[in-house]
């Protein structure tokens, strides 16, 4: 579920005059409906742990606001060499002058007729302060016992070590990836590989999905935003180790499954 200040965003992006929002890669993207985009929302992208606004300014912009309030202001990945500007949510910032900068991103983009005849857009501002959880939702309770489960299981085989791969946690046999967890609209999900092959057999469960991207190539996720059953991910883990720890490491699992028995 949306937390307030997205919802706050959301409510005065979409004030502005035939805008539309339209999800990307797990993130809100906001534009005049059919033309450009003028905002996009960026909730702990990448791991980066900010809850931010990217807005396409004019010219010369970003380099102000970046050079005159760091704390407030920075330059966004992959929209930034073009201009736009990041804007940080979860630092104070006055909600006016979220508005003001969201107003003139809007008008950077929208045709004369809109952005001429513009009114003023009022939105109440959150009420909620921000919370670690609400930046990240590792720090949730949820999240707390997603990852200390997939700790117990994942680093408990031979030679598996926890990292982050695109802003998310990921265990790894040698250097392999073969097990994920993420947080996707609140709901918690874990990643293994378990082949093509057993993909179709296992959605038949709702709790399962083929993810985008790695799902060709044989991953499922597992639902455990509302129950976590240890034993069903330590199977789930220890058939996707084997399929990618090398023959020295799977040599030491019989003690490591031994362990791991429920």
């Amino acid at each position: 579920m949306a937390n307030e200040l997205e919802l706050a965003v959301r409510r005065l992006c979409l004030a502005f005059p035939e805008t539309e929002a339209l999800p990307s890669h797990g993130m809100q993207n906001f534009r005049v409906r059919g033309g450009k985009t003028f905002a996009t929302y960026a909730q702990n992208h990448h791991g980066d742990g900010r809850i931010a606004l990217w807005l396409n300014v004019p010219d010369g912009m970003q380099d102000v606001y970046v050079r005159t309030r760091p704390k407030h202001f920075f330059v966004p990945p992959y929209v930034g060499p073009h201009g736009w500007l990041g804007v940080r949510l979860d630092l104070g910032i006055p909600w006016k002058d979220v508005t003001r900068l969201v107003r003139t991103a809007y008008e950077r983009v929208a045709p004369a007729r809109l952005s001429s005849a513009l009114d003023k857009v009022s939105v109440p501002a959150p009420k909620r302060r921000i919370t670690a959880a609400d930046v990240d939702p590792k720090n949730t309770p949820r999240g707390k016992r997603v990852m200390a489960a997939m700790r117990k299981i994942c680093l408990a085989l031979p030679e598996t070590s926890e990292g982050v791969q695109f802003g998310q946690p990921v265990w790894r046999a040698g250097k392999r990836v073969f097990a994920q967890a993420h947080c996707d609209d609140g709901r918690w999900k874990a990643a293994f590989w378990i082949g093509v092959h057993a993909q179709m057999l296992m959605t038949i469960d709702p709790r399962y999905e083929i993810p985008r991207y790695i799902g060709h190539i044989g991953w499922i996720t597992l639902d455990v935003s509302r129950s976590l059953r240890e034993r069903e991910l330590r199977s789930l883990a220890l058939e996707s180790y084997r399929h990618f720890a090398s023959k020295k490491l799977l040599a030491r699992l019989p003690g490591a499954s031994a362990s791991l028995a429920p």
